[in-house]
């Protein structure tokens, strides 16, 4: 497992001036529902991007980046668009609301059946007519790109993951404990449902999914970046070490200093790393 921030993109881009896109801006989203495969109708929204390849001839050799995001986060909160802006210069973006989660269907299954949802955002993307895809999750949808590399072998191009933990049930923490208390109390989950826009099922796991320290080892070859912040209020550094050890040397750990937990944390500046290293791993 190797440390640090990504060398130099392997292929030369340029960011498309504003004025080239209809009305002086960036084209207008594509918004719809996608249909996973047991049936939940997941919220999506397809952002082209403003990336334009030296060697561009089609949409196919323009990476998506497909973002996944953390638990009570949905596609239209200001820190999931936030993350959608930074992406933009270096491709296109595909934001979903995970089941449960805003517009979206279901009810949430805190990173199970999750999986599924991603699964239908990355075909979507592949759709659209892009031959290369990243996946970047933050928190929960840190765990579940994990667990969406491990299941669908080589599916995507490239897989990062922001401020997931590496094991289930942590309650080391305050904030994790009031996570817990959403989840598993009938008052924390109308909480969830009429404070927070996430309906949360009532039933526990079972079977208890796939760890994403036991999803990790079966995610090679595809690149896989781990990134977490050292002063991570919910998981703190022992699950990104955990992470990292069970990659070995198929992936790369960024530990940032000051960086505190997924999205709201996750600087402008990390994103565009973020952004330049899928980018060319993607090939």
């Amino acid at each position: 497992m190797s440390n640090g921030p990504a060398g130099h993109a392997a292929r030369s881009i340029t960011v498309r001036p504003k004025d080239e896109t209809a009305g002086g801006g960036r084209p207008t989203p594509s918004r719809t529902f996608l249909h996973t495969a047991d049936g939940v109708r997941i919220d999506a929204v397809y952002d082209r991007g403003d990336v334009v390849y030296d060697t561009l001839t089609s949409r196919s050799d323009h990476v998506a980046f497909v973002v996944a995001h953390g638990f009570t986060g949905d596609v239209d909160k200001p820190h999931v668009r936030r993350v959608v802006d930074a992406l933009l210069p270096y491709g296109a973006v595909v934001t979903f609301s995970f089941r449960g989660h805003g517009a979206s269907g279901g009810r949430s299954t805190v990173g199970d059946r999750e999986v599924l949802d991603l699964v239908a955002a990355v075909a979507w993307a592949r759709e659209q007519g892009h031959e290369r895809v990243v996946t970047v999750g933050f928190s929960m949808g840190g765990s579940v790109v994990l667990r969406h590399a491990a299941l669908h072998a080589q599916s995507t191009e490239a897989v990062v993951s922001v401020s997931a933990p590496a094991r289930w049930y942590y309650r080391g923490t305050a904030p994790m404990r009031r996570v817990h208390w959403l989840v598993t109390r009938p008052e924390g989950r109308l909480v969830g449902r009429y404070g927070l826009r996430t309906r949360i099922q009532h039933r526990g796991w079972d079977p208890v999914p796939l760890s994403p320290v036991e999803a990790v080892p079966r995610i090679a070859p595809t690149p896989l970046l781990i990134v977490h912040g050292d002063r991570d209020g919910y998981f703190p550094v022992d699950h990104p070490h955990m992470l990292a050890a069970a990659a070995g040397d198929h992936g790369e750990l960024w530990l940032e200093p000051g960086m505190g937990h997924a999205e709201h944390a996750a600087t402008d500046e990390l994103l565009a790393r973020i952004g330049r290293w899928g980018v060319e791993r993607a090939g």
